[in-house]
């Protein structure tokens, strides 16, 4: 099991530990805004989006409307994305906006 998220058609942002992103999807969708993998950093206080779903491709934050934390037990955590593998330094905020 992998530490996966996606971003659904209504814009949510979910968490899950599966073997492949379309187990995140919504009963009755077949698709999403792109996914990736997620890690908690607590020496730094967020959660660290990464990669790309090869299901569905690079997420497309722009159709985030909401998170669901449920999966990792991090509500206040902000959330960040980041972009290039080899270079943590460099995080985008994703949420809150």
């Amino acid at each position: 099991m992998y530490q996966k998220f996606i971003i659904t058609l209504d814009g949510t942002l979910l968490f899950g530990n599966v073997f492949l992103h379309r187990e995140l999807l919504p009963y009755g969708d077949s698709t999403c805004y792109g996914g990736g993998l997620w890690k908690i950093d607590d020496e730094r206080k967020c959660i660290i989006l990464f990669g790309r779903s090869f299901d569905f491709g690079l997420p497309d934050f722009s159709y985030l409307q909401r998170v669901d934390y449920s999966e990792t037990g991090y509500r206040s955590y902000p959330i960040f994305y980041q972009r290039y593998f080899a270079t943590e330094e460099v995080l985008e905020c994703v949420w809150p906006r």
